[in-house]
């Protein structure tokens, strides 16, 4: 990489950590409460789920349908529609509250799914001009920029209250009035700084390298479509296959556990506020320690760091198995460690997805990755409300240890994989 080059890396990170900071506000306000409105407006525990699970479902589908826009018009179009939509989402929330519709908040819901892939999309956009040493490392920055907007988000549970009885709102819907905005905030920051495009920049690096090599530059198929060229890349390198299961069950086994706990704490007695510590607490292990941990995989290895994070699951979902209902040591220590592990797994997986993908497939792989992580998520998110209406939350903790086991089989699978396939050349991998 030119010093040119590397200039153009380190503005690109800078520009994603501010946007991930003002985004993450948007993204993650409404955790605290988007079950409890769920159960008040569907008048049953075991729908209080659904809206998380239709966040989640929508920014799975979301990403997949955004792979193609950001293919053809970059990074910066695709992060702006991503978060634009998402704030039309927020507010359809409000709407949903106000008027009493469960199918409005559902469908907001999957809209504010938008911002999720946004941000997603981010982590990526950090690798586009990276190098192999520093993958991890950029991808880790943009992941912890989330922490600021993030840890705030669930705190300001209580103030979004005041602010909706200020505006005449329901009480609940004030987290996602407030998100709306600060999604329209991440858009604006994205439109305006992110130039030049990360992605159409490395593009043209490529195929000026192509024409200097006297090769004919790599394009996608024609004719086909973004699904079959993320197919034909995992088949080339099975690697990608075990990092996008390492995503999809580390992901699915932090949404089914996290989005129930609000409940299991309300039962016991805690309040708004409480909850929305306790929430913060998990989406700093989330987020807080991703530069450490990218770091740690530039240096070890992605396979054995995946690995880590897989353990550290395991431990979360005993101390949650042994939560009693409200607030507890146990529950605050198990989502600590349930955000940490999300944190080990999805750096390092990420960086696997990000360094083995091919320039003429790399959004396709991204977006396929985002699509099957977000559609796990999704139905663990909804299995879960099940689970905890048949039985309760500490089945759900030990049930989840079944997507663990299947974390730790990637990270080997991966780790005897790595070896075999290497990684194309800087630019035409991430």
């Amino acid at each position: 990489m030119s010093a040119a080059d590397s200039r153009e890396q380190r503005r690109t990170v800078r520009v994603l950590v501010l946007t991930q900071a003002v985004g993450a506000v948007g993204i993650t306000i409404g955790i605290a409460t988007a079950s409890l409105l769920a159960r008040d407006l569907s008048g049953s525990e075991t729908m209080s789920g659904l809206a998380q699970t239709a966040q989640v479902l929508g920014a799975a589908v979301i990403s997949f349908l955004l792979a193609p826009l950001m293919a053809r018009r970059g990074r910066r179009t695709g992060l702006m529609t991503g978060y634009l939509v998402g704030a039309a989402g927020g507010l359809l929330a409000v709407v949903a509250g106000v008027v009493g519709s469960m199918l409005l908040l559902l469908v907001g819901a999957v809209m504010l799914g938008a911002g999720t892939s946004a941000n997603s999309a981010a982590r990526y956009a950090a690798t586009d001009l990276a190098t192999d040493a520093t993958r991890a490392r950029s991808l880790s920055l943009v992941v912890w920029a989330t922490t600021v907007g993030a840890v705030a988000g669930p705190n300001l549970t209580g103030p979004a209250g005041s602010f909706a009885d200020a505006v005449d709102i329901p009480e609940l819907t004030g987290p996602f009035a407030l998100g709306a905005i600060g999604m329209l905030l991440a858009a604006l920051v994205v439109g305006l700084l992110l130039r030049p495009d990360p992605l159409l920049l490395a593009q043209a690096l490529a195929a000026a390298d192509d024409e200097r090599a006297g090769l004919n530059p790599a394009v996608p198929t024609p004719g086909s479509s973004s699904w079959s060229r993320a197919l034909g890349a995992v088949r080339e390198r099975p690697v990608l296959g075990y990092a996008i299961a390492g995503l999809a069950l580390t992901h699915a086994t932090m949404i089914g556990v996290m989005v129930m706990t609000p409940l299991h704490m309300e039962h016991g007695g805690s309040g708004l506020e409480v909850i929305g510590v306790v929430i913060s607490v998990h989406v700093l292990g989330m987020f807080a320690f991703s530069p450490l941990v990218g770091m740690l995989a530039d240096r070890v290895g992605r396979p054995p760091v995946l690995g880590a994070g897989g353990a550290t699951l395991l431990v979360a979902l005993l101390l949650c198995a042994s939560a009693p209902t409200g607030m507890s040591w146990q529950v605050t220590a198990g989502l600590f460690l349930l955000g940490l592990g999300w944190s080990l797994s999805m750096v390092s997986a990420s960086t696997m997805v990000a360094e083995h993908a091919p320039l003429e497939a790399r959004t396709d792989v991204q977006g396929t990755s985002d699509l099957v992580m977000g559609l796990t998520a999704a139905a663990a998110g909804a299995l879960a409300g099940v689970i905890v209406g048949a039985a309760d939350y500490p089945a759900l903790a030990l049930t989840s240890l079944l997507l663990v086991a299947g974390v730790l089989g990637a990270a080997l699978r991966a780790a005897q994989q790595t070896s075999r396939d290497a990684p194309e050349p800087t630019r035409r991998a991430a």
